[in-house]
């Protein structure tokens, strides 16, 4: 095997026992990179110079014997995240030149753990799509088959994960974004409970239902990472000072008498059958281990899609209202007067996306509709949270698919934006409720296209969830296969 292709436990113990170093991994990585990179197109600013120089650190304090779990290790971040000194895009052309003065609080966890930043990776302009096709920098490719996407809207780090051009990636989820692209890039992808990671120095889309998490080659590695990156954060108003637990601690424990909820109202018409086949395979599985798997009810469920696209694009029609061509990022040129740089800048800087959501955002807040729309749907939301809340009083945890389908094909569903939001089905009720999920690899369709099974858990019950992962990804043991490139 090549370096490039060990999760980060695996290396880990090889640069303890000395069989390599920091820089040895990170050569591999972007000789990964120069070899696949230009079919995958996963990174929108590689960082090769910065990389071998942290790598050349790490291997310094290693030697001195001060490392941790995530010293040395190459990790990709969504160019959602800002980075001191380095170009944050957030995949649009508005902020194509800003580079920020400070790291965010994840960065910052990670620098000071020793990580290897290899990169900013792309995503879906502003985190608003499914399939990172709405990227002012390109669209990034499925590794598994080329003529598909990769998931959104962090599909670039789930790409660079699957496709070895990292060890582990972070990425953001406001509606299903690690989740999704996880499942379609058949890795594992976390989303923490809300407040669980600092969202400072992360760019907003949607601020009540972001958060931050990492994409791994398998269960324990995403423990890893969270232990790093979980935490109170005084700078952030919304960081929730509740005690971080040792994640590593949770895996290889059973779940002999655990009960697994499954949602009746999640397997439903329009499920691909492979898909469906393997959700139940999975669930066969979490049997087997000594689980009880019971039916139970989220009845509100059929309002979360309407939910979370009057929520999502209200917020984001206000925090992307910063983005005016004066303070910083790109500016429209030849305006006037500033009504009309305003005018054009955005509508210059902005995708057709983003511009859509801006607009039924700013609708759904605007006097005489806001009662009818956002209070709505604020309200709407407390009972989809209350839902889980009684679901948890009768299950440890709750088991169901993470996406409808396999990936499909690029182009295919770019002029149909309700095609698009029915792609996150299953995963936008978790971030309307702030629990935390996970998707992990549940096999493969008959075309070799991975499928993904997702657990929900209740707030700040991560280490629940990692156990009942680990213990399905040992029991399931599904196939390591990789992509073809």
């Amino acid at each position: 095997m090549e370096l490039y292709e060990f999760t980060i436990h695996e290396l880990q113990e090889k640069l303890r026992k000395g069989e390599t170093t920091s820089r040895e991994i990170t050569s591999s990585v972007f000789g990964r990179i120069d070899a696949v990179e230009k079919e995958v197109r996963a990174y929108i600013t590689p960082m090769r110079e910065t990389a071998l120089a942290e790598a050349a650190a790490a291997d310094e304090r290693l030697k001195k014997g001060d490392g941790g779990p995530l010293t040395g290790i190459p990790i990709a971040l969504k160019d959602i995240t800002c980075t001191k000194g380095v170009r944050t895009t957030c995949g649009s052309q508005i902020l194509s030149n800003f580079i920020p003065p400070y790291d965010a609080t994840v960065v910052a966890k990670l620098r000071a753990a020793g990580a290897v930043f290899t990169g900013k990776t792309n995503m879906d302009e502003f985190a608003m799509g499914s399939s990172t096709e709405t990227s002012f920098f390109g669209t990034t490719r499925n590794p598994w088959d080329l003529t598909r996407i990769p998931g959104g809207s962090s599909g670039g780090s789930a790409a660079a994960v699957a496709a070895d051009e990292c060890i582990a990636a972070l990425g953001s989820d406001t509606g299903g974004s690690i989740r999704q692209p996880a499942a379609l890039c058949g890795v594992v992808g976390l989303k923490p409970t809300y407040g669980r990671v600092s969202r400072y120095g992360l760019i907003a889309f949607a601020s009540s239902l972001d958060q931050i998490g990492p994409f791994t080659k398998d269960v324990e590695d995403a423990a890893i990472v969270m232990n790093a990156i979980a935490g109170y954060d005084p700078k952030e108003s919304t960081s929730v000072p509740e005690e971080v637990p040792d994640y590593r601690t949770f895996l290889g424990k059973d779940i002999k008498g655990w009960r697994v909820g499954i949602p009746k109202e999640y397997f439903i018409d329009g499920i691909d059958p492979e898909v469906e086949a393997a959700v139940r395979q999975a669930i066969k599985v979490v049997e087997g281990a000594g689980a009880t798997c019971v039916e139970v009810s989220l009845p509100h469920t059929k309002y979360c899609l309407a939910v979370y696209y009057v929520v999502a694009p209200a917020e984001a029609s206000s925090n992307l209202a910063r983005y005016d061509g004066v303070k910083y990022g790109f500016r429209a040129e030849g305006a006037k007067d500033l009504l009309e740089m305003y005018k054009k800048t955005r509508s210059e800087g902005f995708g057709d996306e983003v511009k859509r959501r801006i607009m039924i955002g700013t609708y759904a807040l605007s006097s005489g509709y806001y009662d009818a729309y956002y209070k709505k749907a604020s309200q709407v939301r407390g009972l989809i949270k209350r839902d889980f809340e009684t679901a948890f009083a009768a299950c440890d945890v709750i088991l169901t698919p993470t996406t409808p389908t396999p990936a499909f094909k690029l182009g295919e569903k770019t002029d149909d934006p309700m095609q698009m939001y029915l792609s996150d089905i299953f995963t936008i009720s978790t971030n309307l409720a702030g629990i935390p999920g996970i998707s992990v690899p549940c096999g493969f369709t008959a075309a070799g296209l991975p499928v993904g099974v997702q657990f929900l858990a209740g707030h700040f019950q991560e280490g629940r969830l990692l156990q009942i992962a680990s213990a399905y990804e040992k029991n399931a043991r599904i196939e390591r296969r990789r992509p073809n490139l």
